[in-house]
């Protein structure tokens, strides 16, 4: 009973505290407007793809209706791909403001393809996107330094200190409820808006239950540092320094002091060295006898090697021949490429465990299916479509099979990603 009737007598203490409130209005009018952002864009990318798909299909069928010839179908086709937002991509946009996430891919050279990009909007390359996770993530333990750090110095500082603690049977625990109705208090502010969104998303209930939870421990985490430091018998200003050294610390100094090692351990080469080489290969291919190209090509497709390249004429077998050998000779920077960023991504992975805001961001780009990983299983996705294509085409080209309109409705389809994107 007494326990009950502290709570409430703290309740209603806390419910009075005007610097509360206003802390309280800030963090449900920043998680909504993370919200916002977050479901807007999500709107604009599916809306984006919902047009791109129908426009993709009715343009190559426009296309491939004039053509004669098996090389020129293939030639004049684009083909799209895309990686879909999941349906809790509005609250961690993670990679895909950085990475591409879609592409309309030709019978060409691929590597050259991928790491082609759309121009990206320069403000948000520059200071990143203000979404839910990295409002959880780097703005609330702000919030909590300022409503937590002088829970006992406000006290002492007005002469009440010694008194509360006098009447308090359980001193620790009279604390550790002043400090647990902020901190719940926080907690609810910022995950309702999150909730509702993810209402409007169709969000799986149980990623929300995930994100909520590690949103909760997060909030208990730096509640109960909060609570360590303010137990301090300094003065205010010196426990508010302490506590903001440690956010600084953690949520810049140690992850922009890990990348630069990172960076610097592990050398990833860059996409742009990719997309030079593939076409230097492709260009210099023009000029190298033929017997070069198809002989790198038959070292992967032998079971066509006993096709004879035409010497007096363009022919179509030899150029998609050398399109796919400029493949071959970017194949080891690609893989480098790739390798590179996951070994880098998983070393950061493992520096996150001492830098938490890092940690929280990334659990939630992983939830929301927005991070490194997601980002190269699109382009492996991609890889193997392009490879379909190849499969479908090659044995027209080199077995001089007739051309034949109707087959075009046999041509694979690109399957998306993630199966429970909006659109």
């Amino acid at each position: 009973m007494k326990s009950s009737n502290a709570f409430i007598r703290e309740t209603k203490f806390a419910a009075r505290d005007r610097s509360l409130w206003f802390w309280l209005i800030v963090v449900v009018a920043l998680s909504t407007i993370s919200i916002s952002f977050g479901l807007t864009e999500v709107a604009r990318q599916n809306a984006t793809l919902e047009r791109l798909v129908i426009s993709d299909q009715q343009d190559r069928w426009a296309e491939l209706k004039k053509q004669q010839d098996w090389g020129s179908a293939a030639y004049y086709s684009f083909h799209l791909t895309y990686d879909a937002p999941s349906d809790f991509t509005f609250a961690a946009m993670g990679l895909r403001d950085q990475q591409p996430w879609k592409h309309r891919i030709r019978m060409l050279a691929l590597e050259g393809q991928i790491y082609e990009r759309d121009v990206a909007n320069p403000s948000v390359a520059l200071i990143g996107r203000f979404d839910f996770a990295f409002l959880a993530a780097f703005v609330i333990p702000l919030v909590l330094i300022m409503l937590l750090y002088d829970l006992r110095a406000s006290e002492r500082t007005a002469g009440r200190l010694d008194l509360l603690e006098s009447t308090t049977a359980n001193t620790l625990r009279f604390w550790l409820t002043r400090m647990s109705l902020r901190a719940s208090a926080v907690f609810l502010c910022v995950t309702l808006p999150l909730i509702v969104g993810g209402l409007i998303a169709s969000t799986a209930p149980g990623t929300l239950f995930l994100a909520s939870c590690a949103v909760f421990i997060y909030i208990a985490f730096w509640s109960l540092i909060c609570f360590y430091v303010a137990s301090w018998k300094k003065s205010s200003a010196t426990l508010l320094m302490t506590l903001v050294s440690a956010w600084l610390t953690t949520a810049v100094i140690v992850p922009a002091g890990a990348r630069l090692a990172i960076d610097q351990l592990v050398p990833v080469p860059s996409g742009a060295d990719i997309l030079l080489l593939q076409r230097e290969t492709v260009n210099d291919a023009w000029d190298l006898p033929r017997e070069t190209t198809m002989d790198a090509f038959f070292e992967r497709h032998p079971e066509w090697s006993n096709y004879q390249p035409v010497e007096s004429s363009f022919e179509w077998p030899w150029y998609y021949a050398f399109q796919q050998v400029g493949d071959q000779r970017t194949e080891d920077l690609a893989n480098a490429y790739r390798d590179g960023r996951q070994r880098r991504d998983h070393l950061a992975a493992w520096t996150s465990l001492l830098a938490p805001p890092s940690l929280l961001e990334r659990w939630l780009q992983k939830l929301a299916r927005t991070d490194l990983e997601s980002s190269i299983h699109y382009e492996n996705s991609v890889r193997a479509y392009h490879q379909a294509l190849r499969d479908f085409y090659y044995p027209k080209f080199f077995s001089a099979a007739p051309f034949d309109k109707s087959l075009l409705a046999e041509l694979p389809k690109y399957r998306p990603t993630q199966s429970d994107g909006a659109h």
